[in-house]
């Protein structure tokens, strides 16, 4: 049976724009402005930041939602104020620290999508490891029909799932993506039914907290950084990373069971 989700306590239950409950080693973060399309006003980015530095100590993974019919709308307009430059660089720069605080942060993160990723949203999103995306899902850039640049992080995250061309195809001709659309060019690994989303992010997150923490930690946080490298330094980082991650005794433990035996050999999907 599996563990029953029950609210975070101490900081993270006084978040109110979000609803965090944990699971034994699975933390379900819940964009809680349903009304507004989840849309991110100030207040969520910095409590987005606040929950991702603050996970328990014993979280593994973490899954991300959207209450209601949407994950997220984006920027919420009706909050933003005419901001002088240095205003508006600092604005972008606290986004940019939630967005990194989700990508970079201890655990790693399975976004469930449905309705509309938009904009900011899509930022968010991008900003997650594996992304389950329903039926009802679609993508949009908007920014360019607005008199606006992706200020989130997009224009460094998006590119490398789908190619800036295609983003500049988004931006510049406001192109909408349906959820098939989206897994064809690599802005979903999963694609499911209406409302089964949050349960595949789950069995995912399940398989992903039962890794080494080492390992999970050493993917997430050296794979974008490697495929930023050229390829020499790259390889040095690689062989840095796999010694570090053999050298735990957990990993030496879970490499003993395969060889005696104790642990599945991979498999092909039925």
């Amino acid at each position: 049976m599996s563990t029953p989700f029950l609210p975070a306590t101490g900081l993270l239950a006084g978040l109110t724009l979000l609803r965090i409950e944990t699971a034994g080693p699975i933390v379900h973060l819940r964009l809680m402005r349903p009304a507004k399309r989840n849309a991110i006003s100030d207040t969520l980015i910095q409590q987005i930041h606040t929950a991702m530095v603050n996970l328990p100590a014993d979280a593994r993974a973490l899954v991300l939602s959207g209450e209601g019919d949407h994950f997220c709308a984006g920027l919420d307009l009706s909050e933003m104020d005419e901001r002088n430059t240095f205003e508006g660089v600092f604005h972008s720069r606290m986004w940019h620290a939630a967005m990194d605080a989700v990508q970079f942060g201890r655990v790693p993160v399975v976004a469930v999508l449905q309705g509309a990723v938009v904009g900011g949203g899509l930022e968010l999103a991008s900003s997650a490891h594996i992304r389950v995306a329903e039926n009802s899902a679609f993508y949009g850039l908007p920014e360019g029909q607005r008199g606006l640049f992706v200020g989130g992080g997009g224009s460094a995250r998006v590119p490398r799932l789908i190619g800036f061309s295609r983003m500049t195809d988004m931006m510049l001709t406001g192109r909408v993506l349906d959820a098939d659309e989206g897994q064809a060019v690599g802005l979903s690994h999963y694609r499911v039914a209406d409302g089964a989303g949050l349960a595949k992010g789950i069995e995912l997150a399940q398989k992903i907290a039962a890794n080494a923490p080492l390992s999970n930690f050493a993917v997430v946080q050296a794979l974008p950084r490697i495929a930023d490298l050229s390829q020499a330094d790259g390889l040095f980082m690689e062989s840095l990373m796999a010694a570090i991650a053999q050298g735990d005794e957990g990993a030496k433990q879970r490499m003993r069971d395969f060889v005696q035996g104790r642990a599945a050999k991979v498999k092909k999907a039925s």
